[in-house]
């Protein structure tokens, strides 16, 4: 599941790093049928209908449909490319034809494509991925760094802060017994009414 995730990831970071140009380059690329394919998934042959599109269909697969229909004259170009080595290349084969394929079809659609292929879990997905986080063609912008937990203060805090931590703790504990006794009292009363 954690590889799953992570060619997942790769697919969007690829999107995420195409421009508005790049993206509608592409969608001009396109033929009437593979704009026809496009438009089941997306609202707007646009690039921001593509990248709500892609944002929406993370899980459910939309993502990758997109990803093959926006690709696949860049994929079938790559293959041709290949030859007898498209089932399995090796990365000095895909360094080789590589160049010519984002030439053609952009680096942005190069780029989705061999995300694609990763998330498609091809035999050479290993290969690909390196590619796109070290190859100086198709290499993925880094990642900014996102918080998704809050910060904690490590620093240790002096003995007065320390003392007044626990002094606001005790009132606060007091407070909700004296509350609970007030609430007792109060249901004891009603019922000997």
């Amino acid at each position: 599941m954690k590889n799953r995730m992570q060619a997942l990831g790769l697919l969007d970071r690829s999107f995420k790093a195409a421009t508005d140009e790049e993206l509608t380059a592409a969608i001009e690329a396109l033929d009437d049928d593979h704009r026809e394919g496009l438009q089941s998934f997306v609202d707007e042959l646009t690039p921001a209908g593509i990248r709500t599109a892609v944002k929406a269909g993370r899980i459910d697969g939309d993502m990758e449909a997109v990803a093959a229909v926006i690709t696949d004259l860049c994929l079938a170009d790559c293959i041709e490319q290949l030859g007898e080595h498209a089932d399995n290349p090796s990365t000095d084969q895909l360094r080789e034809v590589l160049p010519g394929v984002a030439e053609r079809h952009g680096v942005a659609v190069t780029r989705i494509m061999l995300g694609s292929t990763v998330a498609g879990e091809a035999p050479a997905s290993a290969i690909i991925r390196d590619l796109l986080k070290s190859d100086e063609l198709v290499a993925l912008p880094k990642v900014e760094d996102v918080q998704i937990a809050p910060l904690v203060d490590t620093r240790r805090r002096s003995d007065d802060e320390q003392a007044e931590v626990r002094a606001k703790r005790a009132e606060a504990k007091r407070a909700k017994k004296e509350a609970e006794r007030a609430r007792r009292a109060q249901s004891a009363a009603a019922r000997n009414r």
